[in-house]
């Protein structure tokens, strides 16, 4: 019996060993290329040896693109962006879970029926807007116009929800005023579902592309999708550089992602269980 529970335990971890690699290959293959010549990329054999060639494309790509400004708007927006988006979604959520109005309901059913709309149908009227007060090629552009996100609404809703509403009534009891309740009895016991919410919203705002497409008319506002999709040339593409530009693109995600990985899983389970 106990060979066969080992032969079971060591078919899981091969299993596991498996997909491991599957998953991990890909970012391994984009180092790969961002140290090799483009041409190295194509040949055969297929080169899987890092090389010597990540200064020459990390140099040429700052000619092309300016990665450095393209790494600090991109940073700048992604940043402004959760923090503003987390504070509306946070406030509107609470306001949702815990207060007793008429039309509550039918307001959170609009937010759901929102997320069914595709975000390509509210480019033009957005651009119209952006385009009559003059704000296009802006931070201001790039970042306010899509800050209310239904999904974080949505997620922070759920997780307040199950907060006791009976603390709420003692601390009101006990004198405290609704800012004092919200910032010092709730937020501190949601840090796993804002954290959560904080890597959604971030990596929305970090992939984005139609938008900053759309609203950005001079290289130096580029954010990284808008930046990399120039690299792409019609007879000819670099793909040393592509893959070095990738390299930068994705090292801010994995770090954000792994400060915050421990509550994003409390935060989703939480959510899914409440």
């Amino acid at each position: 019996m106990s060979q066969r529970i080992m032969g079971k335990t060591i078919g899981r971890y091969m299993l596991l060993a498996i997909f491991m690699v599957i998953s991990i290959f890909p970012f391994y293959w984009m180092l790969i290329g961002a140290t090799n010549h483009s041409s190295k990329m194509f040949s055969k054999p297929i080169t899987l040896l890092p090389g010597k060639e990540f200064i020459t494309n990390l140099v040429n790509l700052n000619d092309n693109i300016g990665i450095y400004r393209v790494l600090f708007n991109s940073l700048l927006v992604s940043g402004a962006y959760v923090l503003l988006a987390l504070a509306i979604s946070t406030a509107a959520a609470y306001v949702l879970a815990k207060f007793r109005f008429r039309g509550a309901n039918l307001i959170f059913l609009l937010f759901m029926l929102s997320m069914m709309i595709p975000s390509q149908a509210t480019v033009i009227p957005l651009f119209k807007l952006m385009s009559n007060f003059e704000l296009l090629n802006t931070y201001f552009a790039l970042i306010v116009p899509q800050l209310c996100y239904p999904f974080a609404i949505f997620l922070m809703r759920q997780n307040f929800m199950a907060f006791p509403s009976e603390l709420l009534e003692s601390a009101r009891l006990d004198g405290a005023g609704e800012y004092r309740i919200f910032f010092q009895i709730v937020l501190p016991s949601m840090k796993p579902a804002l954290a959560a919410t904080s890597i959604f919203l971030f990596m929305t705002q970090w992939n984005n592309f139609m938008w900053p497409l759309v609203v950005t008319t001079s290289s130096e506002m580029y954010t990284f999708p808008v930046a990399l999709s120039s690299l792409m040339g019609v007879s000819f593409t670099d793909y040393g550089q592509v893959m070095t530009g990738i390299t930068f693109a994705t090292i801010p995600i994995i770090i954000f992602f792994l400060m915050l990985q421990k509550h994003f899983i409390s935060g989703m389970l939480g959510s899914a269980l409440k």
